[in-house]
């Protein structure tokens, strides 16, 4: 198949992390951005960059690069292409804008001047227009301007690949399923020992954890992606893909998860099965204050309330009770935090090994590693210990790590939903805007999710269910992939 340019967005943080997920997967000429990085690749490529990265919250397959320095340089480059090609009769499309120019103040406007040309077209050569869908359309667009650069491009994703569908309940805050992959993967973590998380709420890094140690899939779960709707759409070869597992891996450890709130502890709980890693996933109610050593080498990766969107009655405390369960508790093994604050984490009272800068939908994060070890670091390390490793020692000598992407932040059009926000139907603004809002909105609290039941289906039952040559879901009835059915069916409730 002949390669064409492709390019994967993502978190602002996360662009390495993807990069490298992208050269293991076999993609040419990779180059990161800011919030996407570039790549080229053939149809296969496509269909396994949205398949399979963990990392990525949309693929798209750019059409025409062109100078944009007035609205009617927009419209006229746009009307150049022959949108027959693209758009057959009786296919609705919709176009998303991403907007960081002079020139340009409002995304909406470049939205409408590509929707006119594209109808214009067709209007003059056919007489007709093709109708325009927000729900749920059969072509979705993507135009991006960076002052006068523009590229026009086609969204072979749909819905952002964050929403993976094993998600049944959320609670208050939840992490966003790719950020919470991308930390993971910043650990060094592949499955090699037990993983931890003790404020797990609805469990969004144990499952991601999973998908990683079996080097498992994390497209499996969708209903479908955009690419399936077009015309060009390969039905064999996506098949193919699929229901391809070879690269799987055994694990052979344990995820653990906690929280002290019985609500998030059962949504988890509910979330787990419906991936169908419930045997390799145990989620508990219970304080962190009292959490004890493991028996076995672990690591833990969390993700504590800021104070932010989660109000706790003693924030400080909570992270100064993180700091001392981790020194008396967890020695000989690594902690992983991610949190807002810097008086947050000073209260932790460690010295961080690495300190990783990441966005957290607007708010500026940071990822810091805390290498836990018995007694002083001079005997630890005449012992052979490693708090920081070669790498980890470079990245901290880089200058104005934290500052580089800032101004770049300050551009980002308040008016654009942040579609890689950890909350779904939450619009981001600035921090100081949330800050003095009187009337700040916090996500609503979802209701209890009892997860007792029946047999629990196993993570090879749910992919390979009514597989007989074919997955379920395709070459079947569409409905046959909802996982909530799915689960009533092999759990006996449902005739």
């Amino acid at each position: 198949m002949n390669e064409f340019e492709l390019i994967a967005k993502t978190f602002m943080g996360l662009e390495p992390v993807l990069a490298k997920e992208l050269i293991q997967m076999g993609a040419n000429n990779v180059q990161t951005g800011r919030r996407m990085v570039s790549f080229t690749g053939d149809k296969e490529m496509m269909y396994r960059a949205n398949f399979q990265l963990h990392t990525a919250i949309r693929i798209l397959k750019p059409i025409s690069h062109f100078k944009a320095r007035s609205a009617d340089d927009v419209y006229n480059e746009v009307k150049k292409i022959d949108w027959s090609k693209i758009i057959e009769k009786g296919k609705t499309f919709s176009v998303d804008s991403v907007v960081y120019s002079e020139e340009f103040r409002n995304s909406r406007f470049v939205t409408y001047k590509v929707k006119d040309a594209i109808v214009d077209q067709f209007r003059e050569n056919t007489g007709t227009r093709p109708n325009i869908s927000v729900s749920n359309p059969d072509i979705r667009l993507n135009i991006h301007i960076a002052e006068d650069n523009a590229t026009l491009s086609l969204d072979s994703s749909g819905e952002s690949l964050h929403r993976r569908g094993y998600r049944q309940e959320s609670v208050e805050a939840p992490l966003n399923e790719v950020l919470a992959a991308g930390m993971i993967l910043m650990t060094g973590w592949n499955g090699d020992c037990d993983f931890i998380d003790p404020m797990c709420g609805s469990g969004t890094l144990l499952i991601e954890a999973a998908l990683i140690a079996h080097n498992m899939s994390p497209g499996i779960f969708r209903k479908e992606f955009a690419f399936e709707k077009w015309s060009d759409f390969d039905k064999d070869l996506f098949d193919r893909i699929y229901n391809d597992d070879s690269q799987e891996r055994e694990f052979k450890h344990h995820i653990y998860g906690y929280d002290i709130d019985i609500k998030a502890v059962n949504t988890a709980r509910l979330n787990v099965r419906a991936a169908g890693l419930t045997n390799d996933i145990t989620v508990s109610e219970a304080d962190f204050a009292n959490f004890k050593k493991p028996q076995n080498k672990s690591i833990i990766v969390t993700n504590p309330p800021y104070g932010e969107r989660i109000s706790t009655p003693n924030l400080l405390a909570t992270y100064r009770m993180i700091g001392e369960r981790l020194k008396h508790e967890f020695t000989d093994n690594e902690a992983w935090v991610l949190s807002y604050r810097e008086e947050c984490f000073d209260q932790i009272g460690l010295k961080p090994s690495i300190k990783i800068p990441v966005y957290n939908g607007s708010l500026e994060c940071e990822f810091r590693k805390y290498t836990m070890f018995d007694g002083r670091m001079k005997e630890f390390r005449s012992e052979g210990g490693i708090v920081k490793s070669d790498e980890e020692k470079r990245q901290m000598a880089e200058k104005h790590r934290f500052k580089k992407n800032r101004e770049f932040k300050k551009r980002i059009d308040e008016e654009e939903e942040n579609e890689a926000a950890d909350i779904r139907s939450f619009k981001f603004y600035s921090i100081e805007r949330m800050k003095n809002s009187p009337e700040r909105k916090n996500a609503s609290r979802n209701r209890d999710a009892s997860a007792d039941g029946d047999r629990k289906p196993s993570r090879r039952d749910f992919k390979k269910a009514e597989r007989g040559g074919k997955h379920f879901g395709r070459g079947g009835k569409r409905e046959e992939r909802d996982m909530g059915k799915f689960y009533k069916r092999r759990s006996g409730d449902e005739d």
